[in-house]
């Protein structure tokens, strides 16, 4: 009997770990919850939606060209299930392989901007004195040079390609999660159990690697998930200038640049379908990350 009820005690003592605390709280916030689920439907579509497709990316349906306003809009039975774009291309098919560099553009460019965000900060912040006031007046000097006229740089000297595009905008916008990082690691490096590896002698590397960046992927993944809603943005202005993704590929912002150069000829549903699938990501990586936000702030805990 004593034993029960000191197993039923210890039960009921027993707290939950940061990470179970933080899930129910991310669990409990509905439009979080909603967005994950609505922006994974938006990746299995970009990933499996290709089975549906009866044409490719670039052919030309000769019977609608000329024909745009009268009978290209989207239909059923030839298969143009989002209409045709002003050449007779099918938009569904372009649509899709927009939402898919579109996506890849945002994740992947965050993901870049994060690691080397993370491990610069990390290291200016753990180091401290002359080499954490180098590091920082470099990101302040870079801060001060207009990004988007970086990007244009890079695209100009390397070429318009898909690769660069992920480089530049990776490489351009981590000086604000060096920021964030940098903090953090200031508050984190007289911690005790960073004191206590310096003082057994462990190599300043191993001790950001072990003990100061393990202890900041709460602040990396809120600030990486709202990054990728940005990254999405500036591809989307660049393909939108035409300095971008070029053809025969495109990219969601591509496709909104077309379909408003169209929009006086009645063909609605060129910048319609681009434009609902556009503001359909953007709105769920900003939900899921508020609602990370919510769940990993210590405040509020």
């Amino acid at each position: 009997m004593q034993n029960a009820t000191l197993t039923q005690t210890d039960t009921a003592v027993r707290g939950r770990s940061q990470w179970a605390d933080a899930r129910a709280r991310f669990l409990k916030n509905k439009a979080a919850m909603v967005s994950l689920y609505l922006l994974a439907a938006l990746v299995v579509f970009a990933i499996f939606g290709g089975q549906l497709s009866r044409y490719t990316i670039d052919e030309i349906d000769w019977q609608m060209l000329g024909m745009i306003a009268d009978l290209g809009g989207p239909s059923m039975e030839n298969g143009h299930y989002f209409g045709v774009d002003e050449l007779g291309r099918d938009l569904y098919a372009r649509t899709l392989l927009g939402l898919q560099i579109s996506l890849m553009v945002g994740i992947i460019g965050a993901v870049v901007a994060a690691i080397f965000g993370t491990l610069y900060g990390a290291v200016s912040g753990y180091a401290g004195g002359q080499t954490d006031s180098i590091m920082m007046r470099t990101v302040d000097i870079l801060t001060s040079v207009p990004l988007f006229f970086i990007i244009i740089m890079l695209l100009v000297v390397f070429g318009q390609s898909i690769l660069m595009i992920f480089v530049g905008i990776g490489l351009t916008n981590w000086l604000g999660m060096a920021r964030v990082v940098r903090g953090q690691t200031l508050s984190l490096k007289n911690k005790e159990f960073v004191e206590a590896a310096r003082a057994l002698g462990v190599p300043t590397l191993t001790i950001i690697r072990r003990h100061i960046v393990p202890n900041l992927i709460g602040v990396v993944v809120v600030y990486t998930s709202l990054l990728v809603p940005q990254m999405i943005l500036l591809e989307s202005t660049i393909s939108f200038l035409g300095l971008g993704v070029q053809e025969p590929q495109t990219s969601l912002g591509l496709l909104i640049s077309e379909g408003t150069s169209t929009m006086q000829y009645g063909t609605f549903w060129q910048l319609g379908y681009p434009l609902a699938f556009f503001m359909l990501v953007l709105f769920c990586f900003y939900y899921i990350g508020d609602g990370l936000r919510d769940a990993l702030d210590p405040k509020d805990r």
